[in-house]
């Protein structure tokens, strides 16, 4: 399916995954993904309100390196920003909670 063919996140959301099969990529999207929590929660709680200046650079950052460094592809948020964002935080949760979809595209590292 062409990138610009996708009607609703649940068709983009296997792309998605298939974008993101190296467990290495997997691991720095988790770690920039909860950095991402802890500096909102920080600038919350102590309304320094330029840590939120930190969100991107450290979210996309990890996710980038992970892309360029261990998948070798283009993150898909330079085509599909909104659906990837909503994937990052989908594939988050069900990485954390152990709940990520069986055959994901899921590969060693190596």
């Amino acid at each position: 399916m062409s990138v610009s063919t996708y009607r609703s996140f649940r068709e983009f959301y296997p792309f998605y995954l298939s974008q993101h099969s190296h467990p290495v990529c997997r691991r720095l999207h988790v770690i920039g993904s909860t950095l991402v929590l802890l500096i909102l929660a920080a600038a919350l709680l102590t309304q320094q309100w330029l840590l939120l200046l930190a969100l991107p650079v450290v979210g996309y950052g990890f996710a980038w390196v992970g892309h360029f460094r261990f998948e070798h592809n283009k993150p898909a948020t330079f085509k599909h920003p909104l659906y990837s964002l909503m994937g990052d935080w989908v594939m988050f949760w069900q990485i954390v909670t152990g709940t990520l979809p069986e055959g994901s595209a899921r590969r060693s590292a190596g």
